[in-house]
């Protein structure tokens, strides 16, 4: 087996440390030695773009992705909807954006390269605070779910205040999507509390393969 290599480094605004190392080909993001992410299995993440675009009508939507990771959701989201579609991604990391556009780059075929895309260096909450009646889909990639470890302060967005600030964000019959690591009963129930019709669906983080699960919530305004 090749040895490990480190590619870059940044410190979370907790202190922690975000890491991105390569061995033999497949990258990954640890946060204080604990994987993040793998370019080994990434299935889940495109499962969280067809499901949650499944439910948007329009043809020509605006979508906001929360969390670039290793552009998996992105492209996915790219490939799913019209060239008159316009995709935010939202991301806190600075370094993780300029590793998506150098080593982690091809990975995901370039996706911030497309001309559909609007890159925002910033917290997604902020980008939804600031945002009334504006997308038709929202997906959250962000850190790990609902059970957030990156970020203390990520947890903000999955309790009541911020998903009435992402109820708000959203345009009639708009659509809320949420990669989770794992089943959250509590936080199924605080959507519903919300206002959304919500379905949850487990997906194999390898299409095809047996292994490990991840959970999406799919959750939709009236």
């Amino acid at each position: 087996m090749k040895p490990q290599t480190t590619l870059g480094r940044a410190t979370t605004p907790d202190g922690k440390q975000l890491v991105l190392y390569e061995r033999d080909g497949v990258f990954s993001i640890r946060v204080n030695g604990l994987e993040l992410m793998s370019s080994r299995a990434h299935g889940s993440e495109e499962a969280l773009a067809r499901l949650t675009l499944a439910g948007v009508a329009t043809s020509s939507p605006v979508i906001l992705v929360g969390g670039l990771g290793m552009g998996y959701t992105l492209r996915a989201v790219l490939d799913a909807v019209s060239k008159k579609a316009r995709i935010v991604t939202a991301e806190i990391f600075p370094a993780v954006v300029e590793w998506n556009r150098a080593e982690l780059g091809e990975l995901a075929g370039a996706p911030l390269n497309d001309p559909r895309v609007t890159v925002k260096v910033a917290d997604v909450a902020d980008v939804l605070a600031n945002s009334r009646s504006t997308f038709d889909a929202v997906l959250l990639d962000v850190d790990n779910g609902p059970d957030a470890f990156t970020i203390s302060g990520n947890k903000r967005l999955y309790g009541p205040e911020g998903l009435a600030m992402i109820r708000r964000s959203l345009r009639t019959r708009g659509v809320l999507g949420v990669w989770s690591a794992d089943p959250d009963p509590r936080f199924e129930r605080l959507l519903v509390q919300a206002g959304f019709t919500v379905k949850a669906e487990s997906v194999r983080i390898r299409p095809g393969r047996r292994g490990p699960k991840h959970t999406i919530f799919i959750a939709a305004l009236p």
